[in-house]
């Protein structure tokens, strides 16, 4: 009996392992995999599980240090730079998708109490799953992934209240009773307690355990804080979990935060599995089986409720139709606080076994199906921005601001996105007197460029109209700087097909889409991840003094071999490089009493009598290139040599004693 935990959590990470490992072959989430592996190793299938008390125990501490990371990783200097979407995005979305299924759920006969925690948790979305399907893709720093996470941010604070309300719901039949009156003075007191700590002693407690500079004293401090704050605020009516999460605000705002975070990760991820298994054990494949058409229906209608509250939060918003559709499609599935609310609504009493089971399944679903909504979102917005019927009746959401005519132009410059790279290089072109036009589909940016007098069309680029009133077609150039990678390809498709003509000059962020971007048909790709790389190489080769004509060849052969000399699995030496066989560079230090101390370079003759060539002179910190026949030599300078290796080492007794 003793070591049934032990088997049990061999039989957890056994499973979790193949189930993760064969679905991230097929780009789902190993939180998914977690789930599956629960719903294998269950009691509705394998019961493999000996003692699920135990894993209940272990999934607690997972909950708890899952939500005391989140505590840790909040910030309110980020939310603040994307505070209008976070705070009016988010609010519209969570505050629609929750009042339309409070609504439907309570027609269609559930309890009010249900139909409340219902809309809670539809109303969520999955931070972990979302951000990781966009990061894969690239799509993060795009704007549908900036809405995105502004919406997410405001989701996961939204949680906060939702769970602290469960209890409340759960005495609401008593309403203005003892139970609710306790809750709240207890509630209350933890909050000024949580306060002064905060404020007062924490930053002093952290910084005398730092002092001591020992890492396991700073784990132990750090685990002790998380526990002892979820004790406190079960007393105080709040869930463990939450209480967790206070516990990492109590420690996010000081300057041990991040050191904090880095200790409690392993352990996190490790305990998060076991909450992930936990949820999976209590779905019932009988009730599944039995019920498909009921779990069905409740799917499909959680995935188009939320893709249209999180679509029309955005539209509010004031964005172009693309953006609209790919945020709606990101934040269409439920999440992971939905699974931690709906678990202490059932240890409440609020949710019924069949309800819970419905939702457990239909939520699983969302998650699973997610990646691949995703990946459909660029053909499924083409399709919708380019029917005819919404391009009439929404023109400034398929095209352009409606109002504004087509400008005569020809032979200027399409610059297309509008962050630091299209600023400046809009500036560029106005000192230079080209005419260009801006195209950017982010309404805050196209507000304020249009106020400074920026010649900038609000669209999506993507779209052929948008292009044409850009005038594309007679466009000399068009350079395109967004982060979307599909939208990139979809716009240099399209650059190319109206104007075959036009110079295509696209950045994209990483070398890997140079040779799709150049076959689809941009002239020159510039990726960051290059760019980056030249600029590292060139410091490394200036830090051992190699000839700056040289580093200038190696720069231009890589450039001109279009970027595939990085790709090579060798890096060659400079000298190679320039393709001259058998010559070195070669620093040499000249010591006392050698027969070149106190000489000058031109009376040692070094490149007639050795065939030595000096390139440098290094003295007292200082360095003196390409130095002349009257430049003196010390003993302790360095002189930088080149030469062949048997005529260097023919002159070496030059600088010995």
């Amino acid at each position: 009996m003793e070591l049934s935990i032990l088997y049990d959590i061999l039989i957890i990470f056994g499973l979790s392992l193949i189930v993760g490992l064969l679905f991230n072959r097929i780009r789902i989430p190993p939180m998914i995999g977690f789930i599956v592996a629960g719903v294998i190793a269950g009691p509705y299938m394998l019961s493999l599980i000996r003692s699920p008390e135990q894993v209940d125990t272990l999934a607690e501490i997972g909950i708890i240090l899952l939500l005391f990371s989140i505590g840790l990783e909040f910030s309110f200097r980020q939310l603040w730079e994307i505070k209008e979407i976070v705070l009016k995005g988010g609010a519209i979305q969570v505050f629609l998708a929750a009042t339309l299924t409070i609504a439907a759920t309570y027609i269609a006969g559930c309890t009010w109490n249900e139909a409340v925690v219902l809309g809670f948790v539809v109303s969520l979305s999955s931070t972990a799953v979302v951000l990781k399907v966009l990061h894969d893709r690239g799509e993060l720093d795009s704007p549908h992934g900036k809405l995105a996470l502004g919406i997410l941010i405001f989701q996961d604070l939204v949680a906060i209240p939702m769970m602290m309300a469960i209890p409340f719901l759960a005495h609401s039949g008593n309403a203005l009773g003892d139970p609710l009156y306790l809750i709240l003075v207890k509630d209350l007191i933890l909050a000024a307690i949580l306060i002064a700590t905060a404020k007062w002693i924490m930053p002093w407690l952290l910084f005398q355990v730092a002092k001591t500079r020992s890492s396991e004293l700073f784990l132990l401090f750090v685990i002790s804080v998380c526990f002892s704050v979820a004790w406190l605020a079960s007393f105080a009516g709040l869930s463990l979990a939450m209480g967790a999460l206070l516990a990492g605000l109590l420690i996010s705002e000081s300057e041990f935060s991040h050191q904090a975070i880095s200790r409690i990760v392993p352990f996190r991820d490790i305990f998060t599995a076991f909450f992930f298994v936990s949820i999976g054990m209590l779905l019932d494949v009988g009730f599944l089986l039995d019920n498909v058409g009921i779990v069905l229906v409740f799917l499909i209608v959680i995935l188009l409720l939320k893709a249209v509250t999180a679509a029309a939060a955005v539209a509010i918003l004031g964005y172009q139709m693309r953006t609209i559709i790919l945020t709606g499609i990101a934040l269409a599935q439920i999440g992971e606080f939905s699974f931690i609310i709906t678990r202490s609504a059932l240890q409440f009493g609020l949710l019924s076994h069949d309800v819970y089971q419905t939702f457990l399944i239909a939520a699983l679903s969302t998650m699973t199906l997610t990646p691949f909504l995703i990946s459909s979102g660029p053909a499924l917005s083409g399709y919708v921005c380019s029917h005819s019927l919404l391009q009439k009746l929404f023109p400034a959401r398929c095209q352009w601001i409606p109002g504004e005519e087509s400008v005569a132009r020809s032979g200027h410059l399409v610059i297309i996105g509008y962050g630091v790279n299209g600023q400046n290089l809009a500036r560029a072109a106005r000192m230079g007197g080209i005419t260009y036009v801006i195209i950017d589909m982010n309404p805050d940016f196209v507000r304020r460029a249009s106020l400074q007098g920026e010649p900038i069309i609000y669209g999506d680029a993507t779209t052929e109209g948008v292009l044409d009133h850009a005038a594309v077609n007679t466009a000399r150039i068009a350079v395109v700087a967004i982060n979307d990678p599909v939208a990139t390809r979809h716009i240099v498709g399209l650059c190319r097909q109206k104007n075959p003509g036009i110079f295509l000059i696209v950045r994209t962020r990483y070398l890997i889409e140079v040779p799709v971007l150049k076959e689809i048909g941009a002239d020159e790709v510039i990726p960051e991840e290059f760019e980056t790389s030249i600029e590292i190489f060139t410091r490394v080769l200036q830090g051992y003094s190699v000839p700056p004509d040289s580093i200038d060849r190696m720069v231009m052969e890589i450039r001109a071999d279009s970027y595939q000399a990085l790709r090579n699995t060798a890096i060659q030496p400079p000298v190679q490089a320039l393709d001259i066989p058998g010559m070195e560079v070669r620093e040499v230090v000249v010591v006392e009493g050698a027969p070149i101390a106190g000489r000058t370079l031109g009376d040692l003759l070094l490149k007639k009598r050795y065939g030595v060539t000096v390139l440098a002179v290094k003295r007292e910190g200082a360095l003196i290139p390409h130095p002349d026949g009257f430049c003196a030599i010390h003993a302790g300078d360095t002189l930088v040599l080149t030469g062949t290796v048997e005529k260097i080492e023919a002159s070496l007794h030059l600088f010995s004693a």
